[in-house]
C-alpha cells in the first residue's frame, strides 16, 4: 500500500514538474519572439517551429505507442545493485544520483558526435538552420529509443528509482529549453560557469563541424571544462552544410543520409571546364 502511495505521489510530482517545464517553454517562446539575440528570416523560422513541435508530437505518439517508458520501470526492479542503492533516499542521494545522471548524459552527447551510427540519428537535432526554443524538440524518434535504453541502463548502473530519472529528466528538459532560447540573457558570462546557457549552445549549433563538436553539457558546464569540450565563440551560421528538412517526413528520412553519401553523389556530377 506504501508503495503504491509512494509510486502515486512520484508520478504527480512528475506530472507538475513537466507542466512547469511547458510553461517554461511558452515564457521563453514569448522573450525570443519579443526581443531575439539573433535574427532569422521569417521562412526558416516558420519551418523550423512547425517541423520541431511536430517532431515532438509525432515522436511521443510513437514512444508511447511502444510503452518505452516502462523500460524505466523494469530497471527499477535491478536497481538496487547500483552505485547508489544502499544509500538512504534523500537530498543527498538526489543530489549524487543527479551529478551522475548529468555527466552520464553528457559521455552519451559525446558519443552521439564520434561514432557515425549514433550520429546519424543525432544529426537530425542540428539540421536547424534556425535556432530557437522549438529546438528543443527536434530529435529523431531513433535517437529517442536509444537514448531510453540508455538511461534504463543508468538507473540499474546508479541505483535510483525510476521516478527519481523522470524527474531529472524533467528538469534536464527545462534547461534544453533555456539554454536552446534565441535570447541574450543578462549576466550569462557568470551562470555559463555552473550551467550551459544559449551562448555555449549556441556554438554547439555552428554549421562547422570543428565548433559544434563542443559544449556538450546539458545542465552543468564542469564537464566541458573538466574534459576540455568548452568553447566561447559566436557561430556565423547555424545548422548543416548538407543536411537540411523542411517537415517532418524529411526530417525523418535523412538519418538514412549520411554526409558522405551525399557528397559521393555530389562528385559524380560533371563539374564545369575552368576558363583558361
Amino acid at each position: 500500500m506504501n508503495e503504491t502511495k509512494g509510486a502515486n505521489s512520484d508520478l504527480l510530482f512528475n506530472e507538475e514538474l513537466f507542466s512547469l517545464a511547458i510553461v517554461a517553454f511558452l515564457l521563453l517562446l514569448v522573450m525570443e519572439k519579443v526581443k531575439p539575440y539573433r535574427n532569422f528570416p521569417q521562412k526558416i523560422y516558420k519551418e523550423s517551429f512547425v517541423t520541431n513541435t511536430t517532431a515532438f508530437l509525432v515522436n511521443n505518439l510513437i514512444l508511447t505507442a511502444l510503452r518505452a517508458s516502462s523500460l524505466f520501470l523494469i530497471a527499477q526492479q535491478f536497481s538496487s545493485y547500483g552505485l547508489l542503492g544502499n544509500l538512504e533516499s534523500g537530498p543527498v542521494k538526489w543530489l549524487l544520483a543527479f551529478i551522475l545522471f548529468d555527466l552520464a548524459i553528457y559521455i552519451w552527447h559525446v558519443a552521439s558526435h564520434k561514432y557515425e551510427f549514433l550520429w546519424r540519428f543525432h544529426k537530425i537535432h542540428h539540421s536547424d538552420k534556425s535556432f530557437n526554443v522549438s529546438t528543443g524538440f527536434r530529435f529523431h524518434v531513433f535517437d529517442l529509443l536509444l537514448e531510453i535504453v540508455y538511461k534504463s541502463i543508468l538507473v540499474v548502473v546508479i541505483g535510483v528509482n525510476a521516478y527519481l530519472v523522470l524527474s531529472i529528466e524533467i528538469i534536464e528538459l527545462f534547461f534544453i529549453f533555456f539554454h536552446h532560447a534565441n535570447l541574450r540573457v543578462p549576466y550569462e558570462e557568470a551562470i555559463s560557469y555552473v550551467f550551459i546557457t544559449p551562448s555555449l549552445h549556441r556554438t554547439h549549433h555552428s554549421k562547422l563541424r570543428t565548433e559544434h563538436d563542443s559544449n556538450y553539457g546539458i545542465v552543468l558546464s564542469l564537464w566541458d571544462r573538466i574534459f576540455r569540450t568548452r568553447k566561447k565563440l559566436v557561430p556565423e551560421n547555424i545548422g548543416l552544410d548538407l543536411i537540411e528538412a523542411e517537415n517532418f517526413i524529411q526530417l525523418f528520412s535523412l538519418a538514412f543520409i549520411t554526409e558522405l553519401k551525399i557528397r559521393k553523389l555530389l562528385s559524380w556530377i560533371p563539374k564545369g571546364k575552368k576558363n583558361r
